[in-house]
């Protein structure tokens, strides 16, 4: 009876152990800002802070998604955002591409990831935290 006892404890130690889940982290933003004329600013800023990752991934919430759409925009990209997410304990970050515009009350994103695709966020308060957070100087 004592064997049986140990044993069910061993196994509920590592049932435990090996039931943490993981939840997919964004861990930074590298952002490269476009001028006017198309040409990129030469400056490239990464976004680390918890605080601020956690603002524009509230933002990217209430982006409305069309996977198998193919865009075409008559102008560059106001921005470029690679977004450093860690999908797996233990394991490399995945990276995805953000191409966005900034249209007046809208934002228009075009993303590398499969499931995304292009997209478009018209709550005008989550644009102008997006259009703050991924344009600011610092």
């Amino acid at each position: 009876m004592r064997k049986l006892s140990i044993g069910l404890l061993v196994l509920l130690i590592f049932i435990a152990g090996c039931n943490s889940s993981f939840e997919p982290e964004l861990t930074r933003i590298d952002v490269q800002k476009n001028l006017e004329d198309g040409e990129k600013d030469g400056e490239e800023r990464i976004i680390a802070a918890k605080e601020k990752l956690q603002t524009i991934e509230k933002a990217f919430d209430k982006i409305k998604w069309s996977p198998n759409t193919e865009p075409e925009m008559a102008r560059k990209e106001d921005v470029i955002a690679i977004f450093f997410i860690q999908e797996e304990k233990n394991m490399p970050e995945s990276l995805y591409e953000y191409r966005i515009w900034f249209e007046g009350e809208t934002a228009t994103i075009i993303s590398n990831k499969e499931n995304e695709g292009y997209g478009r966020l018209t709550d005008e308060a989550k644009v102008r935290i997006l259009e703050s957070e991924l344009l600011q100087e610092e």
